[in-house]
């Protein structure tokens, strides 16, 4: 079944696409990831988990619930996240008088399932930290948290997903900030290299920063909506999470003090950033270095006295390749040999978007002519190579596949980002001009303000739009607040966002 275009019904189109990575559970706002998305997550936590581990970081876990208590320490945390918090009251269940199961033995502190971890590391790590010796202190998770969201859409926004939370304990303020910009760039790196999608590095307004954090840095990416998505953040957390949980160390003079800590994270929502930027009409485009399979071979098969011999062949070409190394990772490769029609199977890999397929019958066999069709390619325009020149040459079509990916991500974002100076001008570019599609608008705006919260209240009111960054690469320059005309020495980055 074709998909609705994107320019027909993107919303649509959208949970159309991720069929094949994950569906809805019957625990409402929580999703099923299958095998196909899944692996996207691996592979991003592969890569993710290795430069962690270059930078000095090590793994370990924490509690899913963590004490009512620990996150009333500190007040802005609490109460930036207490709408989103699941609340554990009750433990053991009993059968009531009508044969019903209910709660039958009432904690004597409610539990909070973990929406973020701050809290639960702090208290460890002032058990951990006792001397300037201790530090830095340098610490990552995997783990799922849970934010009671009330709109949730698959990858973007649910009430159960999947994350890497790093936290960090520093001597000094200097180095806590260093190492909160050493994350963005790790953060950003990764957007560009192997997600094949262009972002901008910035930091968050007052209003838009994690709660309780002093500075919050982040990475915003474009979809094809000309909507933002916040691909990855990294907090400096100053003494403020220190003094809740009472990080304490003593220095070199041997005086007490109190520690820097940061904390960063990137989430299964990368995987919905993936989707919405290099999907097509018919479905998935993956880069090669995410993606969950580099190449399928389908067996072309019109003879039963052809199956042994065209069967054996395409195996025997899958293991070589699989030998072959591909940024740090072996190159993943399947045979299909699913009994259906040769097109339907075709087109269900083309839905889902693997970089490369290879159609192989008993002729190809005799010329030694293989036709390797590329995702971003016309369906059917293949590229013929002999066996030899395809394994020679393999990981050489996949990066130029990777860098065509990204170039023409970064050609879409710089097509929608405009510097407007003029409120008239700023409202229109954020008006749709399809009553059909009321999502899609102008995409990013580039322009002065003040520094006024009320400012950003104003357009969050009347357009829904938010600032959702200050590019940290941005140069003084003065002009006019967009909103008020108020003097301005910099501009923002104004966005709809998911």
């Amino acid at each position: 079944m074709k998909y609705p275009t994107r320019e027909e019904n993107y919303a649509e189109w959208y949970q159309r696409v991720v069929e094949d990575l994950a569906e809805h559970s019957p625990v409402r706002g929580c999703m099923v990831i299958k095998p196909w998305g899944y692996a996207l997550w691996e592979n991003i936590q592969a890569i993710l988990d290795r430069v962690f581990k270059e930078t000095g970081h090590q793994n370990a876990y924490f509690p899913l619930f963590i004490p009512l208590s620990f996150l009333e320490k500190e007040a802005a945390h609490v109460e930036g996240f207490a709408k989103e918090c699941a609340v554990v009251t009750h433990h053991r269940l009993e059968i009531g008088p009508d044969g019903k199961l209910i709660p039958a033995a009432p904690l004597e502190e409610p539990l909070i399932v973990r929406p973020t971890s701050e809290t639960i590391v702090g208290e460890m790590f002032a058990k951990w930290i006792n001397s300037y010796r201790d530090l830095p202190l340098l610490i990552n998770q995997w783990a799922n948290v849970v934010r009671w969201e009330m709109r949730t859409r698959l990858f973007l926004r649910t009430t159960e997903f999947l994350w890497q939370e790093g936290h960090t304990a520093h001597e000094t303020e200097e180095e806590a900030k260093e190492e909160t910009l050493r994350m963005l760039g790790v953060y950003e790196r990764f957007a560009h290299d192997c997600l094949a999608m262009p972002v901008i590095a910035g930091i968050k307004t007052e209003s838009e920063k994690f709660p309780g954090a002093v500075t919050t840095y982040c990475i915003e990416g474009m979809m094809q909506d000309r909507k933002a998505l916040q691909c990855g953040t990294s907090h400096f957390l100053g003494q403020n999470f220190a003094k809740a949980s009472n990080i304490q160390f003593n220095d070199r003079n041997g005086e007490l003090k109190l520690a820097w800590t940061t904390s960063w994270g990137a989430t299964t929502r990368l995987i919905g950033g993936l989707v919405m930027s290099h999907g097509d009409d018919d479905g998935l485009v993956l880069p090669p270095r995410i993606a969950s399979a580099h190449l399928v071979i389908i067996p072309v098969i019109h003879k039963e006295e052809t199956r042994q011999e065209v069967i054996s062949y395409c195996h025997s070409l899958a293991g070589e390749l699989r030998h072959i190394p591909y940024h740090g990772r072996p190159l993943t490769v399947i045979v299909d040999e699913r009994d259906m029609r040769g097109g339907d199977k075709s087109w269900s890999w083309i839905r889902k978007g693997v970089p490369c397929r290879i159609e192989i019958g008993p002729r190809d066999l005799a010329t030694d002519q293989l036709g390797l069709m590329l995702r971003d390619y016309p369906h059917k325009e293949k590229k013929l190579l002999t066996r030899n020149e395809l394994v020679a040459q393999f990981t050489e079509e996949l990066d130029a596949m990777q860098k065509r990916i990204y170039d023409r991500a970064v050609a879409f974002q710089n097509a929608h980002i405009r510097r407007i100076d003029e409120r008239e001008e700023f409202y229109a570019f954020f008006t749709p001009k399809n009553r059909e599609q009321p999502e899609i608008h102008g995409g990013f705006a580039l322009c002065h303000w003040s520094g006024e919260a009320e400012e950003e209240e104003i357009v969050k009111r009347d357009l829904n739009v938010t600032i959702r960054c200050i590019p940290v690469d941005a140069s003084q320059e003065e002009g006019r607040c967009v909103i008020s005309g108020k003097k301005s020495l910099r501009r923002v980055i104004f966005a709809k966002a998911y």
